[in-house]
């Protein structure tokens, strides 16, 4: 190819690079059937927008180099993001090196940088358990008297206080702090036929705890 051609078709060709097209697009265009005399043709071109890809850890490279600008060093970067120090070090390696930061300033920003990620992760955390125990519920349905006795022996069995050779009992004591298993094991004894007078109930708190909370929250259980 004389040098006159190749010039007219290196115009041609990024006039339609310019355009948007592909690189298999200018081929059938102009004809060419040699990737090289493309490459050559489009040199110094660059490729359209539509061509640029959003690769998926641009992010983490965005949050890796601005926690290198704060001072954290790879391995503290790495295990922030959850990648590799060999990613950390090449998404990084332009930045300058921070000044040695104090101890206590370290420290302040680990104790930072803790706080805003839970203060993300906890509500997604939280929103997926709830989504889980409510497909587990639907799962599951309405529960029978018969599995209500299974399930109040078993967490009997689990956390009630048994009688001992070395300590008889006569009484049935039920220990725990979870007010749903606490309500299971009240309709369990409903079931069982154990009245209310019966039973007793006791509340073990520290005086710090929000006692009046505590009260209302079981109020309705013992009442039942």
């Amino acid at each position: 190819m004389g040098s006159v051609e190749f010039l007219r078709i290196q115009a041609r060709a990024k006039e339609l690079r310019r355009a948007g097209k592909s690189r298999r697009e200018i081929k059938e265009i102009l004809g060419i059937a040699s990737n090289q005399t493309l490459g050559d043709a489009l040199r110094g071109e660059p490729p359209p927008e539509w061509t640029r890809r959003h690769r998926a850890k641009d992010d983490l490279r965005v949050s890796a180099r601005a926690l290198r600008t704060e001072g954290l060093d790879y391995a503290h970067i790495a295990a922030r993001l959850g990648v590799s120090k060999s990613s950390v070090s090449l998404w990084v390696r332009d930045v300058p090196v921070p000044a040695r930061l104090s101890y206590e300033e370290c420290r302040r920003r680990s104790v930072e940088g803790t706080r805003r990620y839970w203060a993300a992760e906890r509500p997604a955390r939280e929103t997926a358990r709830t989504a889980l125990r409510d497909e587990a519920a639907a799962e599951i349905g309405q529960l029978t008297d018969r599995e209500i006795l299974l399930i109040g022996a078993i967490a009997y069995w689990c956390e009630g206080s048994k009688s001992k050779p070395y300590r008889r009992s006569e009484q049935v004591n039920f220990i725990n702090s979870d007010a749903n298993l606490i309500r299971l094991f009240i309709g369990f004894l409903n079931l069982a036929g154990v009245s209310a007078e019966r039973r007793r109930y006791r509340v073990h708190i520290h005086e710090t705890a929000d006692i009046l909370s505590t009260a209302k929250c079981l109020s309705p259980l013992v009442a039942r």
